[in-house]
This record gives structure tokens, sequence and C-alpha cells, in this order.
């Protein structure tokens, strides 16, 4: 998969021999591994297949019937049933052993469902808490995937103030996305708080959560549905006029009515859409869900520079008087940002606006001086 799926690239970058040699060495490991568990199967295959085989079948039955006619204990005419039905009934039979094999690998299949179903729910508070606002406050935040692996956020503190935009930005493996997955509940700290309305997220029931956050990451999905009901995900009451303007303020209305049947297109059949088109109907469902606080993952990541304008639009008409929590990877969209954090190693390291990072000359100016060095090559 590898090679076919990166035939393109190694062949640019002149990749192709040392690519075709993997490729080669991979099929040659799995012929060599094939051929030796084939020759520890072939002759048990071969036995059980001849011995549930029509005409084993028929023979033996000739025999214990011949020998039967001899001793007098049946009549000849009596072998005729048997010698007609009996290899018809060898192929089930024969059916077995691959049924078997079906067989195990539903039932490891099962074991494995099984195992994600015993998997322990989130626990969900008794009595859910009220948000009071949507302010956004992180408080000596800890966290790690496994219990015992190693720690991804490691004492973060942070404020988000209603009405703000709040930009958090750092080095691949900072923990910024999983810092983002954290505010809408995705993950629980392991440690410290984190606080939305002045109520730990904890402590919040689902629907008041996810009508409190809402949020559009890099990757999206949308349901095997129409174009509405994949905008009205989160509002699966709103009329048709309200989805039309969350897709127009989205920038995505006249792409949509483009369609076949029109916001009535369903996903996957007879609407096709690229990533930017699908990262608009994404933000058009944020739109309409009418959530406070707001998490951006770097919408804007995969998109074409057209895409890319008119998500950037999007986004700005989305984030008015919201509390809005971005990711961003390339700086020069995050400059008119209210605050901005950086993040590194899972700590935060600087907070401030633009001209105050840059002024400071710490990491945020180091890595605003690489990418407008890589712009000025890229041109």
């Amino acid at each position: 998969m590898e090679f076919v799926d990166g035939i393109a690239v190694v062949k640019t970058f002149g990749g192709g021999r040392r690519a075709h040699r993997r490729f080669v060495e991979a099929c040659d490991a799995f012929h060599e591994f094939f051929r030796a568990w084939s020759r520890r199967t072939t002759s048990v295959t071969t036995a059980s297949q001849l011995a549930a085989g029509p005409v084993t079948s028929l023979l033996l039955l000739m025999v214990a019937g011949t020998a039967l006619v001899v001793t007098g204990a049946t009549a000849p005419a009596d072998l005729v049933p048997f010698a007609l039905l009996g290899p018809a009934l060898a192929a089930p039979i024969a059916a077995v052993g691959p049924r078997l094999q079906a067989l195990r690998g539903g039932t490891a299949a099962a074991a494995s469902i099984a195992a994600l179903l015993r998997e322990p729910a989130q626990p969900q508070p008794a009595h859910g808490g009220t948000p009071q606002g949507a302010a956004v406050s992180l408080r000596g935040v800890r966290f790690g995937y496994e219990p015992d692996g190693p720690e991804v956020l490691r004492g973060v503190d942070l404020d988000l103030a209603p009405g703000t935009v709040t930009a958090l930005v750092g080095p691949s493996g900072a923990g910024k996305s999983t810092l983002a997955a954290l505010v809408p509940r995705f993950h629980d700290v392991t440690d410290g708080a984190l606080l939305v309305g002045g109520v730990d997220v904890r402590e919040l029931d689902t629907r008041t959560l996810y009508r409190t956050v809402g949020f559009v990451f890099q990757q999206v999905t949308l349901l095997r549905a129409t174009v509405a009901e994949n905008i009205a995900l989160g509002r699966p009451g709103a009329g048709r006029a309200e989805i039309e303007a969350a897709a127009r303020a989205a920038q995505v209305h006249d792409r949509i009515t483009a369609l076949p049947r029109g916001y009535d297109s369903v996903v996957g059949e007879d609407a096709r859409l690229s990533g930017g088109e699908e990262q608009r109907v994404s933000i058009a469902r944020a739109l309409l869900a009418d959530t406070p606080v707001i998490v951006l993952d770097e919408a804007t990541a995969f998109a074409d520079p057209d895409s890319e304008a008119a998500i950037s639009d999007a986004l700005s008409e989305l984030a008015a008087g919201r509390t809005v929590l971005v990711i961003a990877h390339r700086l020069h969209t995050i400059t008119g940002a209210d605050r901005i954090a950086v993040l590194e190693r899972g700590e935060i390291v600087e907070q401030g606006t633009h001209p105050e990072l840059l002024a400071a000359g710490g990491r945020y100016a180091r890595m605003w001086r690489a990418q407008d060095a890589q712009q000025v090559v890229g041109r």
C-alpha cells in the first residue's frame, strides 16, 4: 500500500528504485512465509478434502455395502439409495472446514467488540451544573494518554475571556491538539481542572456541555446523509431557512445549490465535496449549533489558497462574539488574536499579543522569523 499510494512522491524525489526494492523484499518475505505455512498444512488439508470427497464417499459406501450384501445382511437393491445420496452429502461435509475458519474469525471479532464494550463509560455527573457565561479556564491541567505513560500536558494555566480569540501555537508534538480536545471533554484531565462557565467540565452533563462548546477540527467527518442533515447535526429541528443562513455565513451556500439535489443531495452519493468545501460545511454546522465557546484546530491547514480565503471568512463569522480557542500552525493567521499562548513540551512558555511576543524576542519571535523566512524562500 505504501508503494502504490506513494508512487508519485517516490518517483518525484528519485526514490523509485529504493521503494521498488522494499516492495520486492516485502513480496519475497510473504512468499517465503506463505510457502512455509502451506507446506505444514497441505498434507492435512489434502487428506481432509479427499476424505470428504464424493469419490471417497462412494468408494466407502460400495465397499461397506458389498460386504453387507456378501454376508446377507442387506439386499443389493438397498445399496442404490446410499450410492445416489452418499456422494451428495459429501459436499456439505467438506464445507464444514472453511466455515469453521470463518467461525474462528467471527469469534475473534466478537471478542474484540466485547472488549471494547467492556471499556468503562465516561463518568457522568448525578446532577449536572449550569455554566455561568462563556469563560474557559485551565488550572494546573496535566494529562497523559496512559496512566503510566509520559505526560503530554504539564501544569497548564490558561484563561479564555468571553468574546475573545485565544490562539495556541507551538512546535509539532507540543500538545496543542491534545489541549484542544480536553475542552469538549474528549478526554478527562489527569490532574487539575478545566472550567467552562465556572463549572468543571466533568460536572457538566453531555447535552449541556455540547450546547456550550462547539468545535471545528482539521479532519472533517460528514455523515452519509443529506447536506442539510449534516449541517443540522447539532440542531436536528432547525428549519431550512436557518440551515441555508448558516451555509451562507460559511461561504458554502452557492456550492450546495449547485449540487444535483441541492441541500437534499446525499454526501458520498450525489454530493461530492472537496476538502475545503467539507470544512465549510462543518463550519456551517458549528454556526447553526450557535455555541458560546468554539474550539478550532487549524481549520485551514489542508486548504488550497482559494478555499483558505473562503474558510477564513467563514471562521471570522463563526468567531464573532464567541469565546474562541484556535490551534494555529500558520502564525500569520492569528496575528490579530486577543491573546497568543505558546505551548512547548506540554507547558505554556509565553503569553501575550502578537506585538508583545515579537518584542519579547522569545520562542514565538523565533517561530515567526522561521516561518517568515520560509515564505520568502517560497516566493
